[in-house]
């Protein structure tokens, strides 16, 4: 690998200590009853989850789960990109980068990615082995900070390099959800390296409106769904510096910011975010924004978008050529349209309608996931 360096995730007992300081002094007597999730991070659950944040919540023990992995930094345009590189099982893995998004970090990888790398030792087939490559995105917990806003498309090429000039990848596979859905919708796009890719999200919009019925019925039925979810995404890709003086200083802050979206977007039951996620899950991905001190710019990529021209792929109708394998989860935040309207963007060729799951499929299900990542690999031919 060239110009990479091994690094080690180690926290300072001093900030770890200032953190735990902060949570304990929150002004919770400040608080108005919250309507239980109605108009915002429920305050009961709020008070309980800080209780054992500073009371039974081992961030070593979650630094160990990370540094299981080998870790690398990278100089790639200019910044300190970090990732995880487990080489997978057998002679021919292939490789495999996932991406993540906001608010997530590589921490929704972490039970993941060994089920990728080595299938044979957890019921599976050497033959279905991926090398794995996980990056924080840039400006995302352990990667450095860009220079300014970068957006998706940008993310792409950075990624693009990693995996061709640092690690020497000829051809490759990408996977994402969220923001790691656009950005592999753009590796695929644009970047001849990337033989194929897979998503579980459609953040992209092709030039020409819905046609048809069934396409205009979704996209009336999308724009009505998003109206309570715009507050978050207008301020972080218009004024996101605003709001990062308050939440860089509230640990709080951030966690209730952050848990509002795990709670809101995902495939719970009874209204209990912890019926998917344990505390310890939700801890360390908010963690990671707070020890790195990236809420601010990670909160960039909303403004990158916008400076790069939006969800539209392409001003002239192009598509995604490359073999692309959708994995359709029925809470997903952001719906998916009728295949037709996704088939003039990507070149789908595996469709998949999950019985279950929703945003942050990668942690919420992630043995349907891995399940269509490998079929979808199995038919492609380089």
């Amino acid at each position: 690998m060239n110009n990479c360096k091994p690094y080690s995730v180690e926290v300072s007992d001093e900030t770890l200590r200032d953190i735990y300081h902060r949570v304990t002094r929150f002004p919770w007597h400040e608080m108005p009853d919250d309507g239980d999730w109605e108009y915002g991070t429920n305050l009961d659950y709020m008070k309980s989850f800080c209780d054992y944040w500073t009371t039974e919540f081992d961030w070593r023990q979650q630094e160990q789960k990370i540094n299981r992995f080998a870790n690398f930094k990278a100089q790639v345009d200019g910044i300190d990109l970090h990732f995880i590189h487990e080489k997978g099982s057998g002679p021919n893995p292939r490789p495999l980068i996932i991406s993540h998004g906001w608010p997530g970090t590589i921490v929704e990888f972490l039970d993941f990615i060994d089920l990728l790398a080595h299938p044979e030792k957890h019921g599976g087939r050497v033959e279905d082995a991926f090398d794995v490559v996980a990056p924080s995105l840039p400006g995302f917990g352990f990667s450095g900070r860009p220079p300014r806003p970068w957006g998706p498309r940008k993310m792409a090429s950075v990624f693009d390099r990693l995996m061709t000039d640092v690690l020497g990848y000829e051809k490759y596979l990408a996977q994402g959800g969220d923001w790691g859905g656009a950005i592999s919708s753009w590796l695929g796009f644009e970047h001849s390296a990337c033989a194929a890719i897979h998503i579980n999200i459609l953040t992209m919009r092709h030039k020409d409106a819905p046609q048809g019925a069934e396409e205009i019925a979704w996209e009336r039925q999308f724009d009505k769904d998003q109206m309570l979810q715009d507050g978050y995404r207008t301020q972080q890709a218009t004024k996101p510096q605003t709001l990062s003086y308050a939440m860089m200083d509230s640990p709080v802050g951030q966690a209730a910011w952050i848990l509002e979206k795990m709670h809101g977007w995902s495939d719970i039951k009874d209204n209990d975010v912890e019926s998917v996620y344990t505390k310890d899950q939700l801890l360390t991905n908010i963690m990671v924004y707070i020890v790195t001190r990236t809420f601010n710019t990670a909160s960039w990529i909303y403004y990158g978008r916008r400076e790069e021209g939006g969800r539209v792929l392409s001003p002239e109708g192009r598509r995604v050529e490359v073999p692309t394998g959708c994995a359709l989860f029925p809470k997903e935040l952001l719906a998916w349209p009728p295949r037709s309207y996704a088939e003039r963007i990507y070149n789908i060729t595996r469709w998949t309608e999950m019985p279950r799951g929703g945003h942050f499929a990668a942690m919420e299900a992630p043995g349907l996931l891995i399940e269509d990542v490998r079929n979808f690999s199995r038919t492609l031919t380089w």
